[in-house]
């Protein structure tokens, strides 16, 4: 009789878990068929990518090995060949590196990789349950060089679904195998569920990073552009609407990323070439500046136009350069 509630209670463990496999492929599926149509059309197809360099993804052990495989095979795969012949390229001097953001550049290839990485380990352990095959990656998770190397990105927003993960593949319990114990096939389940939750934190990660370096040439454009712009302005705006009234302003632009001093009323700055394009709101009123740069920077010339209808001329000097 006992040995008849064990096999009863074995095999609504294995439809359990069966049903839980079901669930969990439909859940992918839904998610990553939600997270394509949020994105845009020319996002590229990450998990070709990383079923095409599973086994490289599956070594990497070091940050340097991180970067070698952006470098030669990630990075051209995904049309990021600039980053990667950026990050390829012999040491560049340190002031250089600093104006291209190349140490913010490399941190994001880090993160990344690692977060591919993951992705690729999240969807190895979901069919190595599938395939009762759970051993052939344990050792992935479990005091690896690869899983060192993943343990020491301890901020990234997947570290503790792994370590979840982890913990829980290392269990005794899964010692036993999945020949159809009760306890092993409720841990499966648990497997299952938190090898869920790392592939959605990975997932979500690698689009985040993804878009950081995509955008990486258009934020040092930005810095280069707010660089020029810094400095102390004397500012002449001729009002058309309002009888040619003339309004004489000192601005003060501040350097790059000093958040602290931005201009009251300014909600974007964009600088192209010779082009200068601002945004101001204040009050509920709009206005915006198309402007040039022209005597080696040192003037601007332009117009606004504003949501009261107002319209006309703004002609700007550099009255003191930039200061930090």
């Amino acid at each position: 009789m006992r040995h008849h509630a064990l096999l009863i209670r074995s095999v609504q463990s294995r439809i359990g878990l069966a049903l839980a496999m079901v669930v969990v492929s439909v859940f992918v599926a839904w998610l990553n068929a939600k997270a394509d149509e949020s994105l845009p059309s020319s996002t590229p197809d990450f998990s070709s990518v990383i079923r095409a360099h599973s086994d490289q993804l599956a070594k990497i052990d070091s940050d340097k090995g991180a970067i070698n495989l952006f470098v030669s095979a990630i990075g051209p795969a995904l049309q990021l060949s600039d980053v990667a012949r950026t990050l390829g390229a012999n040491p560049l001097p340190a002031k250089l590196a600093n104006e291209l953001l190349v140490p913010d550049l490399t941190a994001a290839v880090h993160r990344f990789m690692s977060s591919l990485a993951v992705w690729h380990l999240a969807s190895s352990v979901r069919q190595a349950v599938k395939d009762q095959q759970l051993q052939a990656v344990t050792e992935r998770l479990v005091g690896s060089p690869h899983k060192a190397w993943l343990d020491q990105q301890g901020k990234a927003p997947w570290h503790d679904s792994l370590n979840q993960l982890s913990d829980v593949v290392a269990s005794p319990e899964l010692g036993k195998g999945i020949q159809g114990e009760f306890s092993a096939s409720t841990l499966l389940v648990t497997v299952l569920e938190r090898t869920v939750q790392l592939e959605v934190d990975a997932l979500q990660t690698s689009y985040q990073e993804w878009d950081r370096i995509r955008n990486w040439k258009d934020r040092v454009r930005g810095l280069r552009g707010q660089a020029r712009l810094c400095g102390t302005w004397q500012w002449i705006i001729h009002n058309h609407q309002h009888n040619h009234r003339e309004q004489k302003l000192s601005l003060f632009f501040p350097p790059a990323g000093n958040i602290r001093a931005t201009l009251p009323g300014l909600m974007e700055t964009i600088v192209l070439g010779e082009n200068v394009y601002l945004r101001w709101e204040i009050n509920g009123l709009v206005q915006e500046d198309s402007l040039q740069f022209n005597k080696e920077g040192q003037r601007l010339e332009g117009t606004f136009v504003n949501s009261q209808g107002g319209w006309g001329s703004i002609s700007g000097k550099r009255t003191a350069d930039c200061m930090p």
